[in-house]
């Protein structure tokens, strides 16, 4: 288990679960390490600034992990983070390698909009 503070998802089922039970999901696929820890930092910032997002981290090593790995979206991806961005369950937008705390909120703002709350 990732050593975080946010929401694990732990398997292919809690995977599941997570984005049948979320509208607006952002789910970072990695490992402790330094291109990982900034954005599960900036993750953990913005829970309470985007309270209509639910964040979560999966850890990439993990068999279950596949469900993010195998994504089409994923498939030319190199560097660690995979982070995936769900609406509705689909997949929005994917990034990899890490992201800036601007770089994330633009990616929240532009598909998780809401009336009143960016």
């Amino acid at each position: 288990m990732l050593k975080t503070n946010l929401t694990h998802a732990l398997s292919e089922k809690e995977h599941s679960e997570f984005l049948k039970n979320n509208e607006n999901v952002m789910i970072c696929c990695g490992r402790m390490g330094p291109m990982c820890i900034p954005v599960y930092e900036v993750m953990e910032e913005l829970e309470n600034e985007y309270p209509h997002v639910k964040f979560a981290d999966m850890e990439f090593d993990i068999p279950d992990a596949k469900v993010i790995r195998n994504l089409p979206e994923c498939r030319g991806f190199a560097g660690l983070p995979f982070v995936v961005y769900y609406k509705n369950g689909k997949v929005v937008k994917a990034t990899s390698s890490i992201q800036s705390r601007e770089q994330i909120t633009n990616i929240l703002d532009e598909n998780f909009r809401t009336n009143g709350n960016k």
